[in-house]
């Protein structure tokens, strides 16, 4: 099994909780996911190692047998999408599709303000990149955007501290930054796959006022109606609601965390080596 399988990729274990949604949404199809976990987290990288990181694990995910590839990564998404999509598919892969997580998200936002107040929490390389804030001001240029960015949220979730005592002082810093943007902030998007897990610390820190916006559902929605508007691709996709996993890093760790962040158990396998890749 493989072939013809939809790629779901992150660098570590957050896509899981994308992954999650979109299997729940559309659990007939066949899917491959794949964290790199050997090179996470992508958030403090460069755009230029992000971009051959990602692309390294799509080009993966290709061989694979995937025509389909969900970054479900915001910093990938953020630094690497677009120059894949511009510059590689056209010459390398024209029957190939890549989707990211941030231009969903960016066309739903306006449903979850009301005083157009938005405030974006998420890793420094999408934070500094400023996809979000591009994206939403393209598409609701009423919109007025404030960004934080917690790079310490992702190192303590992919080391299972989260709920710790000791990451309340990270949680609360970040939360209490960004809320002292602007008093009318009334929605605040979780711009990474793996703040998910830390929405009961953020609930008790935030007015209940307050909207917070996860991507899960919201990017499944968005493949959803995807795959209806592009037969073409629908129509290569296996539905045999197979999936397998895989990882760059150890397999035992992996299985241990992913676990938490798919709630239900994970076999994976260890992410072979391509010619040229890695």
């Amino acid at each position: 099994m493989g072939k013809n399988s939809i790629g779901v990729f992150d660098s570590g274990y957050g896509g899981l909780t994308v992954f999650k949604s979109i299997v729940a949404q559309l659990p007939e199809y066949d899917y491959i996911y794949l964290g790199d976990n050997a090179r996470t987290p992508y958030g403090d990288h460069s755009f230029e190692t992000v971009y051959q990181y990602t692309l390294e694990c799509v080009e993966w995910l290709f061989s694979k047998g995937c025509p389909l590839v969900i970054l479900a990564c915001n910093t990938a998404s953020a630094k690497a999408l677009r120059s894949i999509q511009r510059h590689v598919l056209p010459k390398k892969y024209p029957n190939h599709r890549v989707l990211g997580v941030i231009r969903p998200t960016a066309e739903v936002i306006q449903e979850y303000t009301q005083t157009n107040k938005v405030g974006v929490l998420g890793t420094r390389g999408t934070i500094n990149s400023h996809s979000y804030l591009m994206e939403i001001n393209k598409l609701f240029p009423e919109i007025e955007v404030f960004q934080q960015s917690c790079p310490m949220w992702v190192p303590l979730i992919e080391n299972n501290e989260h709920l710790a005592v000791g990451a309340d002082y990270f949680v609360k810093k970040y939360v209490d930054a960004l809320l002292a943007r602007s008093p009318e902030i009334d929605c605040i998007l979780l711009a990474c796959t793996h703040y998910p897990l830390l929405i009961p610390k953020i609930k008790a820190l935030v007015p209940g006022n307050i909207n917070l916006v996860v991507q899960g559902d919201i990017v499944a929605k968005s493949l959803t109606t995807y795959l209806q508007n592009h037969p073409e691709i629908e129509s290569k996709l296996n539905r045999g609601g197979k999936r397998l996993f895989y990882t760059s890093g150890d397999t035992t760790a992996f299985n241990e965390q992913a676990s938490i962040f798919f709630t239900e158990a994970v076999a994976a396998e260890k992410m072979e080596k391509m010619d040229n890749l890695l």
